[in-house]
């Protein structure tokens, strides 16, 4: 599983979490007051699992951020390459045609 899958399973599990438990407890044959204080408990470890979800959120992010650097840094190196490559072929190219100019210009004065 890659980590951006992973952060996606943990996000969305935290998420699932939080939705089951107020269905649940909606749901759930208690008492009003009952199930109001189960209520009150789950509203007070919200902030708890926003918190948590955050968390999983920036590090999520920081991966896809170090991972985008390294996949930049490797398309930059073969830019640099290849224009080099292109550099060095143009180069080589103008000195045969020098050459050949050169050629053709001594056969032309000897004429």
């Amino acid at each position: 599983m890659s980590n951006k899958s992973k952060g996606s399973f943990i996000g969305g599990m935290l998420v699932g979490t939080a939705i089951g438990t107020v269905i649940g407890v909606l749901i759930a044959p208690r008492p009003g007051r009952e199930t109001r204080q189960i209520l009150k408990k789950s509203a007070e470890a919200l902030p708890e699992l926003a918190e948590d979800l955050s968390t999983t959120v920036q590090l999520q992010a920081d991966r896809l951020s170090e991972s985008a650097m390294q996949n930049w840094e490797g398309t930059l190196a073969q830019l640099k390459d290849a224009i080099a490559a292109g550099i060095e072929a143009s180069q080589l190219k103008t000195k045969e045609l020098q050459e050949s100019r050169d050629i053709s210009s001594s056969a032309n004065n000897r004429l």
